[in-house]
């Protein structure tokens, strides 16, 4: 699908954001791992809610569709093996689910995407699951992988969490259902802790204990504990809704967002972010309010690990401020769908935006009076991706065209409908 961009003048409306693809992937595997059924209402349509789906079904749940609710009969500490899983394009998905597949005695996980997912690492995490008994063969920990997991133990185990906070959340999953005490001790510091946070408040809510550290850096779960069957509710999704509030900041709007509740989604940092580069934004009853005079936005520092998945639109703000500014601390961003410093930073400097990355930085000088555009640039299969070329787009004089941009409902699969309702001037064509 291309995406062609126009120059817009002026955002305004309500909308209700997609639901959290993050809690939504989290629920369903937590239901999963119940025994019994389990409810969980507001699901997100994703191609990542989908992938988990299928694997899970695959796996031997029972998952049923009904207006935007699923319906889930869980496999519970038994899932049955088929042989081959394939979580298409989805990391948190594979990651969450490769510990599930040291229950079984043998399963290979692969992709029909190796160019993206295909090249994320996986060894450290391998490498915690053979602390726990679990043999794998891989090529240097990226798909595919098949892992042989008769004779799971408890005991301590260590895990890295420089590139990923997936690693733990995935442990923190199997866990319960290992039989024996176990322990987890993250090393090498930790990526994205409000990512640790929902799966901690997912799993609890499932009806298991966990001891955690202040720092969550260590973790302690008693063996002989079962997920329970409950009614999940997915709230509103924060990364969506960064891209949608980024965008009406960097012009005339006046926007509000619904069912946009103070949970644990680190991306609500976005919204404090905004507010400092001068745009006007209040928090109520679940909806967020955004009004934009169109007034020059102030640069910002930010310490984008707080916040990961709303690094992208924030930089797209960041493109029409008065300034220097820097986005720090989000070297993970280079193990995403595709590296999201340097092609963001490379299509962006197409466009004419002054840009720079460093190892673990993005920095953006703004030009607060925009950019003519009138060029083809690519997502690069990223949906994080599209959204920031699709923010800048919008105040490019001669528009933007983007290649690759079905790629956007992985996460986000009415991103361009939302905006186009709110007075965006966007078409799209095959």
């Amino acid at each position: 699908m291309i995406a062609h961009v126009r120059y817009t003048e002026r955002l305004e409306g309500t909308l209700t954001p997609p639901s959290s693809k993050n809690y939504t992937t989290r629920y369903i595997l937590a239901a999963c791992l119940a025994e019994g059924e389990s409810l969980v209402s507001n699901a997100a349509e994703s191609d990542d809610g989908e992938a988990m789906i299928q694997c899970c079904q695959a796996l031997g749940a029972t998952i049923r569709k009904r207006n935007g609710d699923l319906h889930v009969t869980g496999f519970g500490r038994r899932p049955r093996s088929p042989g081959r899983l394939n979580p298409h394009n989805a990391g948190a998905v594979l990651r969450f689910l490769l510990p599930i597949g040291a229950l079984l005695p043998e399963v290979t996980f692969e992709t029909d995407f190796p160019e993206s997912l295909g090249k994320r690492p996986n060894a450290d995490l391998l490498e915690a699951l053979a602390q726990l008994g679990v043999r794998s063969e891989s090529e240097q920990g990226h798909l595919p992988i098949t892992l042989y997991g008769s004779g799971l133990k408890g005991g301590e185990i260590t895990v890295s969490g420089a590139v990923s906070s997936q690693y733990v959340s995935a442990l923190l999953f199997l866990a319960p259902l290992i039989g024996e005490d176990i322990s987890i001790r993250v090393v090498n510091g930790l990526k994205s802790r409000p990512a640790i946070q929902t799966t901690l408040e997912v799993i609890r809510e499932a009806g298991i204990k966990v001891d955690a550290s202040d720092e969550l850096l260590y973790f302690s779960i008693h063996g002989g504990q079962a997920y329970q069957p409950h009614h999940y509710d997915v709230h509103g999704d924060y990364p969506g809704a960064a891209a949608i509030l980024a965008a009406a900041a960097i012009m005339p709007s006046r926007i509000t967002i619904t069912r946009l509740y103070e949970d644990q989604q680190g991306e609500r940092a976005a919204l404090d972010v905004l507010r400092s580069m001068g745009a006007e934004i209040s928090h109520q009853k679940n909806s967020v309010m955004i009004k934009s005079m169109a007034q020059t936005l102030r640069a910002v520092e930010f310490n984008g690990d707080l916040a990961t998945d709303a690094v992208l639109p924030l930089v797209g703000a960041a493109c029409f401020a008065h300034g220097k500014s820097r986005f720090y601390n989000v070297g993970n961003l280079r193990f995403k769908e595709c590296d999201r410093i340097s092609v963001p930073i490379t299509e962006l400097n197409r466009i004419g935006v002054r840009a720079e990355e460093k190892q673990d930085e993005m920095v953006i000088y703004g030009n607060p009076a925009g950019y003519d555009g009138g060029l083809t640039v690519d997502s690069h299969n990223d949906h994080r991706v599209v959204m920031l070329l699709t923010i800048v787009g919008l105040r490019c004089r001669k528009g933007l065209v983007i290649a690759n941009a079905q790629h956007v409902s992985k996460s986000y699969p009415n991103f361009f409908r939302d905006l186009k309702s709110l007075g965006a001037a966007i078409e799209l064509s095959e």
